[in-house]
């Protein structure tokens, strides 16, 4: 009976608005629209964004359930906010929050409200089951997040490291839009970065102080190079090398401070197929175990939040089971 009950999640960030319904057996429908930004920018304003989702969403939520039975939705979940840390907040979340509220209420069945950084996690872990029920360490990339993040075997997260100034997704996106890429810039970047012929000799510093990290020195010095005349591509191609080597070192770090030795990477900087074989590369001899989200569930998604809302709606359900059977 379980395997036939749906879940349905929807997440409403700054860069996607996204649905997904999942069950026991796996993804049954998902569907993203990336919010539109125009050329030259490198972002949207909060209200902008929030627009753009309610355009968005009339056109998605249908096509999320069109797909499915929705007789089969058991429980509705949504990233309602970024993080768990206190006044984490966005306008942005409440698009999303108020489409899953009013779905939930129409369909007569429970809502559950998760963090977005939660749903990024729980996506990456569809693929690496082994991590369930244990602590490990984790990576969020993208462009708003670079946090190193402690996760317990529920889930709860702590931030217990990462960037002091900009993030990792804010490096790429601000030297890609300067060099005349869309946004976000990382797959146009790291297209440009493989076209490099690594001959330049160029390199760019990596800040690293026991679990933290600083970006913007990094943007400062490859914003000098690109007005330098060295090749876009060049700098494309270290930028890339920079944060592999950043990443690393905190790895290292902090796997000898919390004596764990398994991460796994989420977020849409880790998608970066790049990044992935460069910090292989790096840490190939160091008794680290790396994980990656599937490059599909990298990127902002309501997967993640689909299977949070699951896992719960079936733990409750079973606690309120064994209550009877007692």
């Amino acid at each position: 009976m379980l395997n036939h009950e749906l879940f349905l999640g929807i997440d409403t960030s700054c860069y996607t608005t996204s649905a997904a319904c999942v069950c026991a057996n796996g993804i049954e429908a998902d569907e993203r629209i990336l919010l539109s930004v125009e050329s030259g920018d490198r972002g949207l304003r909060q209200s902008d964004a929030v627009f753009r989702h309610v355009r968005n969403a009339e056109s998605l939520i249908p096509k999320v359930l069109n797909r499915v039975n929705t007789r089969r939705i058991a429980a509705v979940g949504v990233s309602s906010c970024p993080s768990a840390r206190e006044g984490s907040y966005m306008p942005v979340f409440l698009v999303g929050k108020t489409l899953a509220s009013s779905i939930a209420a129409a369909l007569g069945v429970p809502l559950y409200c998760y963090t977005h950084q939660q749903g990024h996690i729980r996506a990456a872990l569809f693929g690496n089951e082994e991590l369930r029920g244990r602590d490990f360490l984790a990576f969020h990339l993208s462009g708003g997040t670079s946090e190193l993040l402690y996760v317990d075997r529920d889930l709860a997260i702590k931030r217990v490291g990462g960037t002091t100034d900009i993030n990792a997704g804010q490096l790429v996106d601000r030297l890609g839009v300067r060099m005349g890429l869309s946004f976000p810039a990382g797959k146009e970047l790291e297209a440009l970065a493989l076209s490099a012929n690594g001959a330049s000799g160029i390199i760019l510093p990596s800040s690293v102080k026991n679990l933290n990290c600083s970006f913007s020195g990094v943007e400062t010095k490859a914003a000098a190079y690109l007005d330098a005349g060295v090749e876009p591509a060049d700098v494309a191609y270290v930028v890339y090398d920079c944060i592999a080597r950043t990443l690393a070192k905190l790895i290292i770090n902090a796997s000898a401070e919390f004596g764990i030795n398994n991460f796994l990477l989420a977020g849409g900087v880790a998608s970066s197929d790049m990044l992935r074989k460069m910090l292989g590369i790096r840490l190939e001899n160091k008794s680290v175990i790396l994980r990656f989200a599937e490059p599909r569930l990298s990127s902002d998604n309501a997967v993640g939040t689909a299977f949070m809302c699951m896992d719960e709606h079936l733990n409750n359900k079973q606690s309120s089971e064994g209550m009877h059977d007692e």
